[in-house]
């Protein structure tokens, strides 16, 4: 199996990497890594006691504080197993064996690596299926991809504030409506930030996929016309980009944010926003549920729309969800008037 990644003494990420047979030991063989020898000996320890205990689950990541001999003491450990599937054929005895089986290791300071576990996971899987499709040596892909970890698995979103600043309000409002966004007249690195960022920023994986992908048809439909980012200059420029108090609110929490500069900061942050989106969402259904035979509940529907700073995409969010609700829908119908009004 095999280890990568750690935490150098200035703070800064690193990596290291270790491949060794299929065996009852778990004994470990390094390929790689950029931390000190001795702390490099105390991390495959660890692994080899996780392994031991049958504590690692294939292509799922775990988060651990490990004590190593270098100036950060405990520092937070990423550590995944891996399969390689599909390598150069190999002989009938060989094929017999076990595939070979890698730890990846990924440390980073004290910081919660907690948060970007899931996408530390699609970092390595993103490894595992270049390494079956390709064949790509450890020199000249391996070791290089697993070096940027940091940078490209957990700087993205902080890439993104800063670039858009207070632009960012009309990314939060895309990603929220799930409208069509286009980049244009940009590198590939930060149109994959971007939608990285808008992915991240949705509410997939919160509300029923049913309803966000009605929720996709019909702001497509309602628009015509998706938001077009042009990154040509030196801030992007925006056009038929659309935004609420909502999520000016929350560009003004990520903007306080980046005065720290730390990326998982960020990720809290954007958590936080998708959080208190569900929960007016839910608040409204409530009312909704309520306002079928509450005038009153009704009234209160309406001063809540009105209030909340994202009435625009709530109640595109309700209208898909009870397009089928009779009593529900005229809730809905009654309230898009007031709101028009």
């Amino acid at each position: 199996r095999s280890p990568q990644g750690a935490g150098s003494g200035d703070g800064s990420p690193s990596s290291a990497a270790a491949e060794t047979p299929s065996t009852e030991d778990f004994s470990l063989s390094l390929l790689d890594t950029n931390l000190p020898a001795e702390a490099e000996t105390e991390l495959r320890s660890f692994v080899a006691k996780r392994l031991t205990k049958g504590a690692l689950f294939e292509g799922m990541g775990n988060v651990a504080s490990v004590g190593l001999s270098i100036p950060e003491n405990k520092i937070g450990c990423y550590y995944c197993c891996f399969q390689q599937e599909n390598l150069l054929e190999m002989s009938t005895l060989e094929s017999d064996m076990n595939a070979p089986e890698y730890v990846v290791c990924f440390l980073g300071g004290s910081e919660k690596e907690d948060t970007f576990r899931l996408e530390l996971d699609k970092y390595i899987q993103s490894l595992k299926i270049n390494l079956a499709l390709e064949q790509k040596t450890l020199e000249t892909y391996v070791n290089p991809y697993l070096r940027s970890w940091f940078e490209n698995a957990i700087c993205p979103i902080q890439r993104v504030v800063q670039l858009f600043q207070e632009k960012l309000a009309f990314l939060l409002h895309a990603a929220l409506s799930y409208t069509p966004v286009e980049v244009k007249n940009t590198d590939e690195r930060t149109e994959k930030d971007i939608s990285r960022f808008l992915a991240a920023a949705s509410l997939q994986g919160l509300v029923q996929e049913e309803t966000m992908a009605s929720l996709c048809i019909a702001m497509t439909e309602q628009q015509h016309k998706s938001m077009i980012i042009d990154c040509s200059g030196p801030q992007p420029q925006l056009h038929s980009a659309g935004s609420n108090r909502f999520c000016e609110d929350w560009m003004h929490a990520f903007l306080n944010g980046a005065e720290g500069g730390n990326p998982f900061l960020f990720q809290q942050i954007l958590e936080n926003f998708k959080l208190k989106a569900i929960q007016d969402i839910n608040n409204l259904k409530r009312f909704i549920r309520q306002a079928e035979m509450n005038h009153y509940a009704l009234f209160k529907c309406y001063m809540f729309l009105k209030n909340c700073g994202s009435g625009d995409i709530l109640l595109k969010i309700v209208q898909v969800e009870h397009a089928e609700m009779p009593e529900a829908r005229n809730v809905v119908t009654v309230l898009e008037e007031f709101m028009r009004e």
